[in-house]
């Protein structure tokens, strides 16, 4: 059987925020006082004509415009890039256009030029509506600017808004977890993206690891409970930390955890594509954002590219797709690897009998509600017996739609 080529979706990545927050691994810097978006936005435009190359005239079904903080960047500085987008690259008529905005960096007028430019969904970066947690979470806004963000979001005429909520918090009870749930709800959102504060190397947080995290047992009475407020609420839990309205799902995000393809602009962007002959490759940006500057006015961006092994194919689509309640099929997953099932048929069946996943008559496997709690280990069970060399095989976070 042969793979059949998927959505292809692009991801843009603006490197720059007001400060690094300490719990971030993102490819973000400070931005100072004047950093070069100039050149930045010349060079990101050389990269989109280059990257559409790469895309050989397949239609682009959905843009993500992350970082780094996109709102520090003006509407007009966002319509030329979205203008650059269109000239190069065949943009599917319906075509989701994400961007994240800090509710500290939000103005009224640049929300306008946003939507004006294209912009169709808007990703707010909440992490907490308590005073005292943002600021240990070192983010520049308070409560209050939340939801005068988001007000003039839906002013601006977004209607399809996520908010970013993060649980385990330092020093954060079940109740102070709670009521940042309930207030993302009480701003009616399309869409909110929940999920566990996690220590990552090269952070702060991680080298200087707080003292009042809360323990598992109470990390894991908070994720319970606020996953069943936004299921009460009426969100669908369609991804490990996705919950959406109906018809709401993030098309971006999900192509990441189909196992689609993305194309990948921007200062240490990722991007992953599929050729014909089945070769996959994955590669990645220069991630300085000043090399990646000169590499674009110099006319030749270097990215580091891997052609994926059949067994990392694999192991990498299971990586991803197992995020997702609802599974997959045995046909998906040829005409997304080419590979044939019996690839992971072992590891399958051996799931199945450990009560981590459940099969059907027609060939769909879903993990089990016990896989989902331990799904970092149900998707350990994949792994190649060499593990993939040190590229990015994941690179969506829990935060909304970044690929970094």
């Amino acid at each position: 059987m042969t793979m059949i080529l998927p959505p292809l979706s692009l991801y843009v990545h603006l490197p720059w925020c007001v400060r690094k927050c300490p719990y971030c691994d993102f490819n973000s810097h400070r931005a100072g006082d004047a950093p070069p978006r100039d050149r930045y936005i010349n060079s990101l435009l050389r990269d989109i004509a280059l990257e559409a190359v790469r895309a050989g005239g397949r239609t682009i079904s959905s843009v993500f415009i992350g970082g780094g903080t996109p709102s520090l960047f003006s509407g007009s500085e966002i319509a030329s890039i979205i203008a650059g987008i269109d000239a190069h690259l065949s943009l599917a008529p319906d075509a989701e256009i994400t961007m994240e905005a800090n509710p500290g960096t939000v103005e009224y007028g640049n929300l306008e030029g946003y939507r004006s430019a294209g912009v169709n969904r808007l990703s707010i970066g909440a992490q907490s509506f308590d005073a005292d947690s943002l600021q240990r979470l070192g983010r520049i806004h308070g409560p209050d600017e939340i939801a005068s963000a988001f007000a003039a979001a839906v002013s601006a005429g977004f209607d399809n808004i996520n908010i970013d909520i993060m649980f385990a918090l330092p020093g954060q009870s079940l109740d102070m977890a709670m009521n940042d749930v309930t207030s993302a709800i009480a701003l009616q959102p399309q869409h909110v993206s929940y999920y566990q504060l996690t220590l990552e190397p090269n952070t702060v947080f991680y080298k200087q690891q707080p003292a009042d995290l809360p323990d598992d047992d109470l990390s894991w009475s908070i994720q319970q409970a606020g996953q069943a407020a936004l299921r009460q609420a009426g969100f669908q839990h369609y991804e490990v930390s996705a919950f959406a309205s109906p018809d709401r799902e993030c098309r971006h995000n999900l192509n990441y955890w189909q196992f689609g393809d993305y194309l990948a602009v921007g200062a240490g962007a990722h991007g992953k594509i599929s050729a014909d002959d089945g070769t996959i490759r994955r590669y990645q940006k220069a991630a300085h954002p000043l090399t990646y500057i000169e590499q674009g006015e110099s006319g030749l961006f270097e990215d580091k590219s891997t052609r994926r092994l059949p067994d990392d194919i694999a192991f990498e689509y299971m990586l991803n797709i197992l995020r997702l309640p609802q599974g997959f099929t045995e046909t998906e997953f040829v005409e997304r690897t080419g590979m044939p099932v019996e690839a992971i048929a072992r590891n399958l069946v051996r799931a199945q009998e450990d009560g981590l996943m459940q099969g059907d008559s027609g060939g769909r496997w879903r993990s089990t509600s016990l896989g989902m709690q331990f799904l970092n280990d149900l998707q350990a069970r994949f792994l190649p017996p060499t593990p993939p060399a040190s590229i990015n095989n994941d690179p969506v976070s829990s935060r909304d739609g970044t690929s970094y």
